[in-house]
């Protein structure tokens, strides 16, 4: 067969507001071509369209008919397009959020690959995590993922803080009926649980570009303990920072976004993305300079970041 012969295309969109900077166009785009095929990935952002949650529905109805092979799907979506596919992972439904439909021969498929990149950025970056307790910190939209995604890579027990103790509540409920009971509980006290763990996972909104500062006091950090973020605008966060000064390893939202991607290439096309290539092309795509640190590994070896 010839290479020609085996070149294939997709259609892929993403849908979600205020989404103009994802880099998930460039990301799914690039890889497909370096696998020697055509992948158009169109954002559908709801805020510039006039749409909301209500209009879902149509979106979905006209990316099939359309001949769309998916769609991710972010804010404020993912709740809502969990009652519309034909058929939901089992994952995607323990975690109550679709950000990834498959369309295939006219049905959609749900699935959430927000705990699959998360899983398997700390399994290749913090390998240390497993075995470990953690706090998790934050359990908005996010949490529930993120926390299954940690206990899924092997942390031992998840202790959730938040400022809402219901929001903390409803995401152990959430992680018990997932994986069991006893992996997860409530903490509300984050200097204490610090105290009782081996790392942190930062999960809520206080870092982001449009949200700037740090979430905790980094005296409350040890240098022995690992922390873990999931923002990646900017990937240097205000706490990344300041836990790499006094010794934390640590990863960055970067790597989770990477893997997330490459999750989602994967469901789309139904090949396995190469992680090391999309990690190549997302440093090119930001294209930073910090401390020779690199944006994904946080290795001394690469003078790259992200954002």
């Amino acid at each position: 067969m010839t290479s020609q012969q085996r070149r294939r295309s997709f259609a892929i969109g993403l849908l979600g507001e205020h989404i103009g900077s994802s880099l998930a166009a460039p990301l799914q785009e690039e890889e497909a071509a370096a696998a020697g095929h055509a992948l158009a990935y169109r954002l559908v952002d709801a805020a510039e369209l006039g749409l909301g949650p209500g209009d879902a529905a149509d979106v979905l109805r006209w990316a099939v008919r359309l001949g769309f092979d998916g769609l991710n799907v972010t804010h404020p979506f993912k709740n809502v397009v969990l009652d519309l596919v034909d058929e939901v992972s089992p994952e995607a439904a323990a975690l109550g959020a679709v950000n990834t439909v498959v369309i295939r021969d006219g049905r959609t498929t749900g699935h959430n690959t927000d705990w699959v990149g998360f899983a398997s950025a700390l399994s290749t970056t913090l390998p240390q995590a497993a075995g470990q307790d953690a706090l998790l910190l934050g359990a908005g939209g996010a949490g529930v993922a993120v926390g299954y995604g940690a206990l899924r890579a092997g942390v031992r027990q998840l202790l959730v803080s938040d400022t809402s103790p219901e929001r903390a509540r409803a995401v152990v409920g959430r992680l018990e009926a997932a994986v069991g009971p006893g992996r997860a509980r409530v903490h509300l006290d984050v200097a204490s649980a610090l105290e009782q763990v081996g790392g942190l996972i930062q999960a809520t909104p206080v870092g982001m570009s449009s949200s700037p500062g740090m979430p905790l006091d980094p005296a409350l950090l040890r240098p022995s303990q690992w922390v873990a973020e999931i923002i990646y605008f900017p990937l240097e966060t205000e706490l990344v920072h300041a836990a790499r000064a006094i010794g934390c390893a640590t990863m960055t939202g970067g790597a989770m976004a990477i893997h997330q991607h490459a999750t989602a290439y994967g469901l789309f096309t139904g090949e396995r993305a190469n992680v090391e290539r999309m990690t190549e092309h997302f440093t090119r795509l930001t294209g930073l300079q910090v401390l020779g640190v690199d944006p994904v590994t946080e290795t001394t070896t690469v003078a790259s970041r992200a954002v």
